[in-house]
């Protein structure tokens, strides 16, 4: 579906932001954007305005889209002091694609639409490449209306782009994915170590292991990057074990048992204390080397 050019305000311009923000820019997008750091060259060099603060973005847009970290990041760029909030005239468009709170979710899209707005949780999985590649999948909750106005903005930047349910389903539907992930990871980083540390070549047991049943995105992105060793983000870890409190945290409210996702945010938390709380979260399987005294690699002792 083509999209008409519109007046689009980006606020968040990280690993993920930036090429987001610059496909926006390359479907024709006039694009209005706000970050706390310095804007991207390649932003600017787009032809994006760059804005003082949220209200001078919500003040230019009609669609203003926010990218952050956490849940207290989007809500003071949206409620504190200068924020979208103090911009949005009736008729504007949030779309928040952050992965936070499902539950504070819910009341940032009654506030919003208190002012006479609409309001879009839609968050993304796909990491720095899906978001590079502008095939993300984005995961939508708020009023079927709302989101087809969006979908053809979206578009722009994902692939797979499902409207789950109502407000703040779009983060629940983040929450499982996030789950989903972490385990995967630490599935993919137990059978390389293990390949390893039996003596196979574990580039060899990845490029296999991806012709059959355990294929899948992280084993192809994220197990190359454990063989290669590199700890670059990505996706910080910091950032997933953000995810996983809010899933835990939510599993307890529910009286859900959640024992592997209780299992792998523990070994990010092994890895924070080793001080990677930055890596890429395929550093999950430094924890598991810790504890096996080996990494992959090495030379099996049993070969030495």
């Amino acid at each position: 579906m083509s999209s008409a050019p519109r007046k689009i305000g980006f606020i968040g311009l990280g690993i993920m932001g930036t090429p987001m923000a610059a496909h926006l820019l390359r479907a024709g997008h006039a694009l209005y954007v706000h970050t706390r750091s310095q804007v991207p060259p390649e932003i600017t060099a787009g032809g994006a305005t760059r804005c003082a603060s949220g209200r001078e973005v919500a003040g230019h847009a009609d669609l203003v889209i926010t990218m952050l970290p956490d849940t207290p990041d989007v809500a003071a760029v949206l409620f504190g002091e200068n924020g979208v909030a103090e911009g949005l005239t009736k008729g504007k468009v949030v779309v928040d694609m952050s992965s936070i709170s499902p539950v504070e979710t819910k009341e940032f899209a009654r506030r919003i639409e208190a002012l006479g707005c609409d309001y879009l949780d839609a968050p993304v999985s796909g990491g720095d490449v899906g978001a590079r590649n502008a095939t993300l999948s984005i995961m939508c909750g708020g009023k079927p209306e709302v989101f087809e106005h969006v979908r053809p903005v979206l578009e722009a930047m994902g692939k797979n782009i499902t409207r789950v349910g109502g407000s703040g389903d779009g983060q629940t539907c983040k929450v499982a994915n996030q789950i989903v992930v972490a385990l995967t990871i630490n599935a993919v980083a137990e059978g390389l170590l293990f390949a390893a540390r039996a003596g196979a070549d574990a580039a060899k047991v990845r490029q296999a292991l991806l012709g059959g049943l355990a294929t899948s995105r992280i084993l192809e992105i994220l197990g190359e990057r454990m063989i290669a060793r590199s700890v670059e983000p990505g996706f910080r870890i910091a950032l997933h074990q953000k995810d996983l409190n809010l899933a835990l945290g939510a599993a307890k409210s529910l009286g859900l048992a959640l024992p592997a996702t209780s299992n792998a945010q523990q070994l990010f938390s092994a890895c924070v204390a080793h001080g990677g709380a930055a890596w890429d979260h395929s550093g999950l399987v430094r924890a598991l080397e810790k504890l096996s005294n080996f990494e992959i690699g090495q030379t099996p002792p049993a070969a030495r």
